[in-house]
């Protein structure tokens, strides 16, 4: 079986990763798995453990640090959160492309130690979209759509550590876009060892 890659998809608030994830998932489930990532806080209502995210207390999180077996984390509001690397490649052994929606400087930390995963950057149209997309939420005081976009400044420094910025304009043709770059890595010589050591073995027997 093909080992399945590894994609991290990053992007402003509002751009609609999470939209896009959902829709990927949907309609190709049988592709693509969908990282879970583990956290320090208390679940919250409705939430399962292994569905939204790997519950663990404090103390089993910074075991998980110290063993290096988390793959990117960081910590925010006293709370720590990351990608467990067991369960990725889990997945990825099980020929399942995973998917991680992390931000920027997690995306980063994920391509140091695995340089074959891609990186992809969503976006929207133009920074006027995104804000008009921040306020149709409808959720949130301008004081916190100010404090996005400020945060959007920010990520907007790292977009060309990217390989690829894909805009979401439409759910469904950025979803075909992000699945025709994905299986497009199953090409990369990093995923065809198999093929290139018998290629090989059978030159030199042929050849000698």
């Amino acid at each position: 079986m093909k080992k399945g890659t590894l994609t991290i998809l990053s992007g402003f608030s509002g751009a609609g990763k999470g939209t896009v994830m959902k829709a990927m998932l949907a309609k190709y489930e049988d592709r693509y798995a969908l990282s879970v990532s583990a956290t320090s806080r208390k679940p919250r209502a409705g939430e399962v453990d292994g569905r939204e995210y790997f519950f663990k207390t404090k103390e089993e999180f910074e075991e998980l640090i110290a063993g290096e077996k988390l793959i990117e984390y960081a910590k925010y509001v006293d709370n720590y959160y990351g990608t467990p690397a067991e369960y990725v490649e889990q997945q990825r052994n099980a020929g399942k492309d995973v998917l991680l929606e992390i931000e920027v400087q997690g995306a980063l930390q994920v391509k140091e130690k695995y340089p074959e995963a891609l990186l992809i950057f969503l976006t929207p149209p133009s920074v006027e979209e995104l804000k008009k997309r921040l306020i149709g939420r409808g959720t949130e005081e301008m004081d916190v759509i100010e404090q996005r976009l400020s945060r959007a400044k920010e990520e907007a420094v790292y977009m060309d550590r990217y390989e690829y910025i894909v805009v979401n304009d439409t759910v469904d043709a950025c979803v075909e876009r992000i699945h025709r770059l994905i299986q497009s890595q199953h090409d990369l010589a990093y995923y065809r060892q198999d093929l290139i050591a018998g290629m090989r073995e059978e030159l030199n027997r042929l050849v000698g």
